[in-house]
Formats: C-alpha cells, sequence, structure tokens
C-alpha cells in the first residue's frame, strides 16, 4: 500500500510538470505580429501597383476594352489611381494612361513600403 500512494504522488508530480506552459515572450509575439501585418501591407501595396501597370500595359497594348479581364482591371486602377489619373494631360491617350497610372502604381510601392516600415518599427520587429 505504501508503494502505491508513492506511485501516485510520484505520477502526479510528473502530471503536473508536463501541464505547465512555458513563459510567453509577448515581445517577440508583438514583433511577429507586427511583421506579419507590414507583411500584408506590402502585399497589398504590390498588388494594387501591379493592377495599375496591369492596366497601363492593356491601354498601350489596345488590349480590347469589352473583354471581362481588360475592364476588371480598368474599373480597380480607375479606384486605385486616386487623383493621379488626371495629374497630367498630354494630348495621346496612351501616354497619359502611362504616365499617370504609372506615377500612381510608384505611390502604392512607396506607401506601403513606408507603411511595413512604420509598422514594424511601432510593433518592435527587426
Amino acid at each position: 500500500m505504501g508503494e502505491h500512494a508513492e506511485s501516485s504522488a510520484a505520477s502526479s508530480d510528473e502530471e503536473t510538470k508536463v501541464s505547465r506552459r512555458a513563459p510567453v515572450d509577448w515581445r517577440g509575439t508583438g514583433g511577429k505580429v507586427a511583421s506579419l501585418v507590414a507583411s500584408i501591407v506590402r502585399w497589398v501595396g504590390l498588388i494594387f501597383a501591379a493592377l495599375l501597370v496591369i492596366h497601363v500595359i492593356f491601354t498601350v497594348g489596345s488590349a480590347n476594352p469589352d473583354n471581362g479581364i481588360v475592364s476588371f482591371v480598368k474599373s480597380w486602377a480607375d479606384s486605385l489611381a486616386l487623383g493621379f489619373s488626371d495629374l497630367f494631360t498630354p494630348s495621346d491617350g496612351k501616354l497619359r494612361v502611362l504616365v499617370n497610372y504609372g506615377i500612381a502604381a510608384i505611390f502604392w510601392l512607396v506607401v506601403s513600403g513606408i507603411l511595413a516600415k512604420v509598422i514594424r518599427r511601432v510593433g518592435g520587429a527587426s
């Protein structure tokens, strides 16, 4: 009977050792979250810039405006160009799209890069 009591006490010590959690490093976790959010911001900026560049390619290449893909990209590009769509007004329509939407694409890349850097610094990630 004494052996049984000792073995159950030993097994209860093992259970508490196993069930204890390791301490959480909240600073490291915050840095990981900030890094993830910063990466998402960069990817969104990259996707926005890519849509604008694809619109420029479709326009300069004289793509069929009635095509579903071309009209989808144009609708997104018009929204993403913000105030840049009529910044410069050269007489050639293709040049107008190239310059204005190209500047908008560069804008999205720069802004998303700056935001990602700020998020990483504030969040404690390197």
